[in-house]
């Protein structure tokens, strides 16, 4: 299972949502494989994600792009987050032919990542899904409120927070950029898709 896999929202809403990452194998190719992590995060990089990090040091609004880059171990996780569908296509494209011996893992409507996939001549090797929230769903704050914070799957985002830039952004205390960094600088491995929240504050706000 995969800590991407939980993003809530209508399937228009997550059309320019993807997360590409890479992963060793622990008990097969992870001794000494820091230095294609490192392949791994310049490849991505060239195609201007959103948001990156290493699930082990940081994500690109705390750390910044050369931290993020550089110092990678053998048991990192490293991210990337994208808008749309083809440049996930290329990034796979040249990932494919960089053979660099790490699992690769892209969450998003999976016909999409179907699509991306066909297109480099790949099949999925594996698919999940999430089954969604089960128990007492009336004690969760709102919709948008999830879409935001389960943009981090480890649920560094808190509910409040979210709420209290939604005032600060209605009361013109803060802009809908800079409450989206603060969203983002909580999510340590760098998943969360900045753009995305920014449209969803906006919509909050304006409510």
């Amino acid at each position: 299972m995969t800590h991407t896999l939980h993003r809530r929202g209508t399937e228009e809403s997550l059309r320019d949502d993807f997360v590409v990452f890479a992963i060793a194998a622990q008990s097969v190719n992870a001794k000494g494989i820091a230095p294609k992590f490192e392949e791994f995060y310049k490849i991505v990089r060239k195609y201007n994600p959103t948001n990156t990090g290493d699930m082990k040091k940081g994500n690109l609004f705390v750390l910044g792009d050369e931290a993020v880059g550089t110092g990678m171990l053998d048991n990192s996780i490293v991210h990337a987050v994208f808008n749309d569908e083809e440049t996930v296509a290329s990034v796979l494209k040249e990932l494919k032919e960089a053979d660099l011996g790490l699992s690769i893992v892209v969450s998003g409507i999976i016909h999409s990542i179907d699509q991306c996939c066909k297109k480099n001549g790949m099949k999925m090797h594996t698919v999940e899904r999430s089954l969604g929230i089960w128990g007492k769903k009336e004690v969760l704050p709102s919709e948008p409120v999830l879409e935001i914070s389960t943009m981090c799957g480890h649920g560094m985002i808190p509910f409040n927070l979210i709420e209290s830039l939604v005032e600060d952004i209605s009361a013109n205390r803060i802009s809908t950029t800079e409450a989206a960094t603060t969203i983002a600088r909580q999510c340590h491995c760098g998943i969360v898709n900045v753009p995305r929240v920014e449209r969803i504050l906006n919509v909050m706000a304006s409510k």
